[in-house]
């Protein structure tokens, strides 16, 4: 007897997808886990991550499983016993779709839905998803489709019969003709060159914000850390905006910028930005270079951590890698000083205790729970102080009728102190280099 439609949710019905989780699992080389910044992932992890991703996307997770490589296999990933052993629990639970935490390549995608006979995507495709449905922005929508459309052109070959019909020849010369299969790639090809030339325009657009930015000039804070560590929860907190946070893998992927007014009255610009994945994509790496350029031009960068996760060193090696490649890679967009601008939050404190109890504080670190507020007022005493220590102390007589020049200086500086004498108003006054260049440039 067939199930239910509303049981099995394969697209054709309203109920929820059933579907299955699995992990090929290959346990790290020791060498490569004792030179390594953080322990390897153990599996269990490993697959609770995968578990919420594939949560994201909507479906109901009804089989999980991990399956140790001792070889990859060409034809399928996974063993012949392993493939076997899914395929009798995908029936019996009903499955109608499949994630692999694992690349898959075509070949491989294609025979195992066939062994399945169901549908089966790879972590690339799961995370493509999920990007798909949470893009709000016009930015955001740009960058997802192109990831996709570089991610589906592989598919093209050798992935669905359908594609391998031939189409009559145009023009006088004769011939097979055109097969379908390298149409379908010409038109992605030619879409992909479209969304690349917006997408340079975005970019182009968001170089000018900046620049205007710089003539203000407010300092840049950027968020940045792996996905669901609280940085919207923290980004609400410092400047009171209802951006969307949620207790989910990457509940964020458009960027947010939002004023910040710190303890001495300094302002500044807090940018909430896209969260990071351990093997995130090299199509998403590529296609989202222009959120992540808010972060190469921060004046601090903020390292938002989940410090209750068990998997935290781990999060924090992936974030810390995929920021040296910005600052190492060909075409580098971090300079080389970076690292001396990144403060580390640990987050989520109130999950073990309280800050007090968090045992990786240091004096780099701040312990904070975002959701309480615990631990905040310290973090902005940090981001004031590692602000002001970029400032000059600089002294100034102003003529008391001249209150346009003393109203602006209080308004981008902290002015320290200030008496008057002999008409004049003397100020001493801690400005950024730039505020002090454009107050003493000589007006016309």
């Amino acid at each position: 007897m067939p199930p239910p439609a509303n049981d099995r949710g394969d697209g054709t019905d309203s109920g929820p997808t059933r579907a299955a989780v699995i992990l090929p699992y290959e346990r790290p080389q020791r060498v490569v886990a004792l030179v390594s910044e953080a322990a390897p992932r153990a599996a269990d992890a490993r697959l609770a991550e995968a578990v919420g991703l594939a949560a994201s996307i909507g479906v109901t997770i009804v089989h999980t499983a991990v399956f140790p490589l001792r070889e990859r296999r060409p034809s399928s990933l996974l063993g012949e016993g392993q493939v076997a052993a899914a395929k009798q629990a995908i029936a019996d639970q009903r499955v109608a779709v499949v994630i692999v935490d694992a690349a898959l390549t075509p070949v491989q995608q294609r025979n195992l839905e066939r062994e399945w006979r169901c549908k089966v995507i790879d972590r690339t495709g799961l995370i493509l998803e999920i990007f798909g449905e949470r893009a709000r922005t016009k930015e955001g929508a740009l960058q997802v489709e192109l990831a996709h459309l570089d991610y589906q052109r592989t598919r093209l070959v050798r992935s669905w019969t359908h594609l391998e019909r031939q189409r009559g020849g145009f023009g006088f010369l004769g011939g097979p003709g055109e097969s379908q299969i390298e149409i379908d790639r010409r038109l992605i090809t030619d879409r992909m060159v479209k969304l690349k030339k917006e997408l340079e325009q975005v970019r182009r657009t968001r170089g000018l914000h900046r620049r205007q930015r710089e003539r203000v000039p407010y300092p840049v804070i950027a968020l940045v850390g792996y996905t669901n560590a609280g940085k919207s929860t923290l980004f609400n907190a410092l400047t009171g905006a209802g951006v969307y946070a949620q207790d989910q893998l990457f509940a964020t992927l458009d960027p947010t910028m939002r004023g910040i007014r710190l303890p001495s009255g300094r302002r500044g610009i807090l940018s909430d930005t896209v969260g990071f994945v351990s093997d995130l994509p090299t199509q998403l790496v590529e296609a989202f270079r222009a959120t992540l350029e808010e972060v190469a031009s921060a004046d601090i960068i903020l390292h938002v951590r989940d410090i209750a996760h068990p998997d935290t060193a781990a999060q924090r090696a992936d974030v810390l890698t995929v920021l040296r490649e910005m600052a190492e890679g060909a075409n580098p967009t971090l300079d080389p000083a970076w690292e001396s601008r990144v403060i580390e939050v640990l987050n989520k404190a109130d999950l073990l205790g309280g800050t007090g109890r968090v045992e990786d504080s240091s004096d780099g670190t701040v312990a904070v729970s975002a959701l309480t507020g615990e631990g905040l007022d310290d973090l902005r005493a940090v981001l004031d102080a590692r602000l002001a220590a970029g400032l000059e102390t600089v002294e100034y007589a102003i003529p008391a009728a001249d209150g346009a020049k003393l109203a602006w200086l209080y308004r981008h500086g902290e002015v320290v102190e200030r008496h008057e004498a002999e008409g004049d108003v003397r100020v001493t006054v801690r400005l950024s280099a730039a505020d002090r260049a454009r107050f003493e440039q000589p007006r016309a």
